[in-house]
C-alpha cells in the first residue's frame, strides 16, 4: 500500500512538471512567434528602407560616392555617372583621386594608401576641379561625411556640379568688371586728354619757336661767315655791322630769352604727358587683364598702384591718395583680374564714401590710405577711407549679392559681393570690417602666400 501512493505521488509529480514543461514550451513558441514576428517587421522596415535609401540614391541630382580607407571607390550613384562619364562598375575599379583635376606631379596623385586619412578628407571637400572621362574639366562643390564601421571607415562625399553656377558667375563678375570699365571711360578719357593736350600744344609753339630761331640760325650763320672772311677782307666791315644790326633786330622779334627759357619747359611738359598718357594706357592694360583660370604670381603693390592709376578721376575731386607699400612684400599668386576688381570697388566705394561726406563742404577733400605689409603666412591690405561709415544695422548684409544703399537705378549691388567672392571664396583670404558711423570705413584684406607648387 506503501509503495502505490509513493508511485502515485511521483507520477503526480511527473504530470505537474509536465503540464510545467508544456506550459513553458507554449510561452516560450509565443515569445519565438512574436520574436519571429518583429523580425519579420524589422526585416519588412529595413528592406523598405533600403528601397527607400536606393530610390534616394537613384533620384539625388548630385553625387554621392563612397570612399574607403584606401581612396577606392566604393559605390557610384547615376548622379555621379552622369557628371563624371563612367558607369558605376568602372568607377569601383577606381581610386578617388582619379575624378579629380590634379597637376600630375601633385603629391595627391601618389597611391592613395600614402595619403593619411585628414589628407583624403581635405581631398574631398571644398570646391574642386573634376575630370570627366572624356577629359573635359567640370567645377565641382564637394562635402564629405565620415562613416565609423566596426572594423573599417569610410567617407560618404557629396559632390555638385557647379559649372552652370560659375559660369553664371564669371558672366556676373564680367558684367561688373565691364560696368565698372564703362563707368571709368570718361574719367579716363579726361585723363589721357589733359596730358594730350600739354603735348599737342608744346608741340605747335616748338614748331613756331623753331621757324623764329630758324631765322635767327641763318642770321648767326651768315655772321660766321662773314666773320671769317674778315680775317683777310677788311672791306667786310661794313657787311658785318649790318649783319650785326640784323642779328640784334631779329634775337628781339624772336624774343630769344623767352625762347630759351620756355622751350625746354615745353619739352619737359611734353614729356611729362606723353609718360603719364604712357602709364594710364599701361594700367587700363593691366586692369582689363583677361579672365585667368591659373594664378599666376603678381606683385599686390603694383596691381594697387595701376588700380588708383585708372580709378583717378572716380576719387582725384573728392580724395587725397596716400600709400604705405611695403617694398619688400614678396609676389602673392593669385588671379590677378579678378583682384583688380575687388581693389577697384574697394576704391571706388571708397570715393562715394568720402563723397557723401564732403558733399556739403565744397573744396574739401577727404583721404584713401592704402597700405600693404607681410604677416607670417599672409599679405595684409588695409583701404581706409574717411567717408560717412556703415551703420551696424547694415554691416552683416554688405557682402549679400544685390545688396545696396544706393538709390534706386544706381549701382548693381554687386560690388562687395564680388569683393568678397573674390577674396574669401577664390583666394582663401580674409575680409574684416571696421566701420564707425561718421568716421570712416576700413576693410581689411589678408591674401595666404601660396606656395608655387600649389598654385
Amino acid at each position: 500500500m506503501h509503495d502505490i501512493a509513493l508511485i502515485e505521488r511521483r507520477c503526480d509529480r511527473e504530470r505537474r512538471a509536465r503540464k510545467e514543461a508544456e506550459e513553458l514550451l507554449e510561452a516560450k513558441s509565443r515569445e519565438l512567434y512574436r520574436a519571429n514576428d518583429q523580425l519579420r517587421a524589422l526585416a519588412d522596415a529595413l528592406a523598405e528602407q533600403a528601397n527607400e535609401l536606393r530610390s534616394i540614391l537613384d533620384t539625388a541630382a548630385d553625387a554621392i560616392v563612397t570612399v574607403d580607407e584606401q581612396g577606392r571607390i566604393r559605390s557610384f550613384n547615376p548622379a555621379a555617372e552622369a557628371i563624371f562619364g563612367y558607369s558605376a562598375t568602372e568607377a569601383r575599379e577606381m581610386q578617388f583621386v582619379e575624378l579629380l583635376a590634379i597637376a600630375p606631379d601633385s603629391d595627391v596623385t601618389r597611391p592613395a594608401a600614402a595619403l593619411d586619412w585628414d589628407a583624403l578628407k581635405q581631398l574631398a571637400s571644398g570646391e574642386r576641379l573634376g575630370r570627366r572621362r572624356d577629359g573635359r574639366e567640370v567645377s565641382l562643390e564637394v562635402s564629405v561625411g565620415e562613416k565609423q564601421g566596426p572594423h573599417d571607415r569610410s567617407l560618404i562625399v557629396m559632390i555638385r556640379d557647379v559649372s552652370s553656377r560659375k559660369e553664371l558667375e564669371a558672366q556676373l563678375s564680367h558684367a561688373q568688371k565691364m560696368e565698372s570699365v564703362g563707368q571709368l571711360a570718361a574719367g579716363i578719357a579726361h585723363e589721357i586728354n589733359t596730358p594730350i593736350q600739354y603735348v599737342g600744344e608744346n608741340v605747335r609753339f616748338l614748331d613756331d619757336a623753331f621757324g623764329d630761331l630758324e631765322r635767327l640760325l641763318n642770321l648767326y650763320e651768315q655772321l660766321r661767315e662773314q666773320a671769317s672772311s674778315a680775317v683777310t677782307a677788311r672791306s667786310a666791315d661794313q657787311r658785318m655791322s649790318c649783319l650785326l644790326e640784323q642779328l640784334a633786330t631779329t634775337a628781339n622779334e624772336v624774343d630769344l630769352q623767352y625762347l630759351r627759357e620756355d622751350i625746354p619747359a615745353a619739352i619737359r611738359q611734353s614729356r611729362e604727358g606723353a609718360e603719364r598718357v604712357a602709364s594710364i594706357v599701361s594700367a587700363m592694360k593691366e586692369f582689363s587683364h583677361p579672365g585667368e583660370t591659373r594664378m599666376s604670381a603678381i606683385s599686390l603693390n603694383a596691381a594697387l598702384d595701376s588700380t588708383l592709376t585708372v580709378s583717378r578721376n572716380e576719387w582725384k575731386y573728392v580724395a587725397r591718395i596716400e600709400t604705405q607699400f611695403d617694398p619688400e612684400l614678396p609676389p602673392v599668386r593669385c588671379l590677378a583680374g579678378e583682384l583688380n576688381q575687388a581693389f577697384l570697388n574697394l576704391i571706388v566705394n571708397a570715393a562715394h564714401a568720402i563723397g557723401d561726406a564732403v558733399r556739403d563742404r565744397p573744396g574739401s577733400l577727404g583721404t584713401i590710405h592704402i597700405s600693404t605689409h607681410g604677416d607670417g603666412d599672409f599679405a595684409e591690405i588695409r583701404i581706409r577711407d574717411t567717408g560717412t561709415g556703415i551703420p551696424e544695422h547694415i554691416r552683416s548684409k554688405i557682402f549679400d549679392p544685390f545688396f545696396t544703399t544706393k538709390p534706386v537705378g544706381v549701382g548693381t549691388g554687386q560690388g562687395l559681393a564680388i569683393v568678397y567672392s573674390v577674396i574669401v571664396e577664390k583666394h582663401r583670404g580674409t575680409l574684416e570690417l571696421i566701420s564707425e558711423v561718421g568716421k570712416g570705413t576700413t576693410f581689411v584684406i589678408r591674401l595666404p602666400f601660396v606656395p608655387e607648387q600649389e598654385g
